[in-house]
């Protein structure tokens, strides 16, 4: 991938200008082509005749993401009570704390979205004791991938629930990190967590 500077010259289509021209990297505020939103201040090349912005390269794909996930609404659910406690004590078993328990659910839909055998077995956490209780506690996620993860984890264990698949990941989370801990998975969840802190 070719780094671009504030300065550098490409030609490139310009739609406005119905031509190959060049243009120059520039520093820019570009809407977004639906009209709802902008990404401020980021790399674009910028059309010398016209002014209009002709193409974004590469390296600024990232700063356009990062906005795209502000735009998304947060994935909702609400959960008894104990599941937020399980959650904290996971996180805390990693030297993480509490705020550290959306990145856990994220890392584990990701995990589970990727390993079938696993997804298929998570509605048999559905069948506990502690899958139940009245849903007083709000779990927010948000995430660019996280709602597709959501979504094949769901087909795959046939939870139609988003609330009940996010209870399920949260008793799995419990199982392999406080009931019967997996040294490989804390060891690398450590890691997660001092990079997160």
């Amino acid at each position: 991938m070719k780094i671009y500077k504030v300065g550098d010259s490409q030609k490139a289509v310009c739609e406005f200008c119905k031509a190959v021209k060049p243009m120059t990297l520039k520093l820019s505020d570009v809407p977004f082509s639906d009209g709802n939103g902008i990404v401020k201040n980021v790399l674009a090349g910028v059309c010398d005749d016209c002014g209009s912005t002709g193409f974004i390269p590469q390296q600024s794909v990232p700063m356009v993401k990062k906005q795209l996930d502000v735009r998304r609404k947060p994935l909702e659910s609400r959960v008894p009570a104990h599941m937020v406690d399980i959650l904290n004590l996971a996180s805390n078993s990693v030297g993480a704390g509490t705020d550290f328990s959306a990145t856990l659910i994220k890392y584990f839909i990701h995990q589970l979205s990727q390993d079938e055998k696993s997804a298929l077995r998570l509605s048999e956490y559905l069948k506990s004791n502690l899958a139940t209780g009245t849903s007083q506690k709000r779990l927010s996620l948000k995430g660019r991938v996280v709602f597709d993860e959501l979504n094949t984890i769901k087909n795959k264990a046939q939870i139609y629930s988003t609330t009940d698949a996010i209870k399920a990941v949260v008793l799995k989370i419990n199982e392999d990190m406080l009931i019967n801990p997996k040294p490989d998975l804390i060891k690398e969840l450590r890691g997660v967590a001092a990079a997160f802190s």
